[in-house]
């Protein structure tokens, strides 16, 4: 029996639960020869309980086209624009502000999101999304 070789890993955003043949999806994992079909129910089935959440996955694809994924947590972004409420960061972060979160909701998205950052503690992943919260224009408040 033949082993099996990694011949591409890709990296995409699709929606949690919602995946079509649609591009970037169908344009990332064509060219490798997967069976998108299989894929689409594979990854819909996996995250049906976050229809509609931007989630990244990395799909690993072998020789024989045969392929598996990991799903990752969603995007900062995404979480704190789930919290405060907004449909978009602001254009201008310093001077205008969009929405708010507290220290609480970020203590929460940094606990979702603590497993794929390179934080040694919650409270330093805390300290990293307030970041990212400042640069989208949300404030956190006590």
């Amino acid at each position: 029996m033949a082993k099996k070789t990694v011949t591409a890993q890709v990296k995409i955003q699709v929606t949690g639960g919602q995946a079509t043949p649609a591009p970037p999806v169908c344009t990332a994992l064509g060219p490798h020869g997967v069976n998108i079909r299989q894929f689409f129910m594979q990854f819909n089935e996996r995250t049906k309980e976050m229809k509609g959440t931007t989630i990244p996955v990395v799909v690993t694809i072998y020789n024989d086209r045969s392929f598996e994924f990991i799903t990752k947590s969603p995007p900062a972004s995404v979480l704190l624009k789930q919290a405060a409420q907004v449909a978009k960061g602001a254009a201008n972060p310093k001077a205008d502000k969009v929405g708010k979160v507290t220290k609480a909701q970020v203590l929460e998205i940094a606990k979702v999101k603590f497993s794929d950052m390179n934080s040694s503690s919650f409270e330093m992943a805390a300290r990293v999304i307030a970041g990212t919260a400042r640069s989208m224009g949300i404030e956190v408040t006590d």
